[in-house]
């Protein structure tokens, strides 16, 4: 079970990758549990800042696995069928509110329900070769698990119908085009750029970046009248946690004028 999962941590960064490389990195139901446990030892290790998930070999992930995660579990019965979606869902959902910041490093392949986690990590940088796809209706069934509701909520109407209809594939490029992804480079800086977003980010308030991170995701689908309440009862929140470092950054800003807001973070 551990072997369907690698990571390692170097200079406050979490390297998580699927780890099924002959699999194109498909999510099976031992992987989505082994994931959950990896998450978990992760979260609040002091030292990791960020998070980021990529695949072993070729593929980012190539979805869910056909035998294992749908045939193999349908013929255990509905209440296997919901043991493995709760398990695989379990931990998208966990990533999407992860205590850390997450950068999808997508390396290869991503189609189907790769489109969960992908979703569910903060940013994401692909590979200009990569490939995005919803293949579901090229075997029958419509994009479930969440990928649907990913595609709408991350590009035009019109090409979230064209990508779900078609079952075409996409590349790096095309995603980035589409907003898929935040931006797609070259396959032999991809690491190089993924770790250089990742210091800025190590830079940051760890409280201010997990509040900032929800605060996004949550105001979404709110009024601006909520959001607003929401967002003065956020900062509230996040100043009981770590009002210090909130005045520190002020304080150096005013008082000593070492940085300013609008062209990096405050010394830490």
């Amino acid at each position: 079970m551990s072997d369907t999962v690698a990571f390692d941590v170097v200079d406050g960064i979490a390297w998580v990758r699927f780890n099924r490389p002959d699999k194109r990195n498909c999510m099976s139901p031992t992987l989505n549990r082994r994931m959950m446990e990896v998450l978990d030892e992760l979260e609040y290790r002091q030292d990791v800042g960020v998070l980021v998930l990529s695949g072993e070999g070729t593929a980012w992930s190539a979805g869910m696995d056909l035998k294992e995660y749908f045939r193999e579990t349908e013929a255990k019965g509905l209440g296997a069928t919901r043991q493995a979606q709760r398990e695989a869902y379990g931990w998208w959902r966990r990533l999407r509110w992860y205590q850390k910041p997450t950068i999808a490093m997508v390396n290869g392949w991503c189609f189907g329900g790769g489109y969960g986690p992908l979703y569910a990590c903060d940013l994401a940088i692909a590979s200009e070769e990569a490939k995005f796809g919803l293949s579901e209706i090229n075997w029958g069934i419509l994009p479930g698990g969440g990928a649907t509701k990913v595609v709408v909520d991350l590009i035009p109407l019109r090409d979230a119908m064209y990508h779900a209809l078609t079952g075409e594939a996409i590349d790096g490029r095309k995603a980035a085009e589409w907003r898929l992804v935040n931006e797609a480079v070259p396959a032999d800086q991809l690491k190089d750029r993924v770790t250089a977003l990742a210091k800025v980010l190590l830079e940051k308030n760890p409280v201010a970046l997990k509040a900032t991170k929800d605060a996004v995701r949550r105001v979404k689908e709110m009024t601006y009248d909520n959001a607003e309440d929401y967002l003065v009862r956020a900062q509230e929140a996040a100043n009981s946690y770590d009002n210090d470092g909130r005045k520190e950054g002020i304080r150096q800003f005013i008082d000593e004028k070492s940085y300013k807001p609008g062209l990096g973070a405050y010394k830490r």
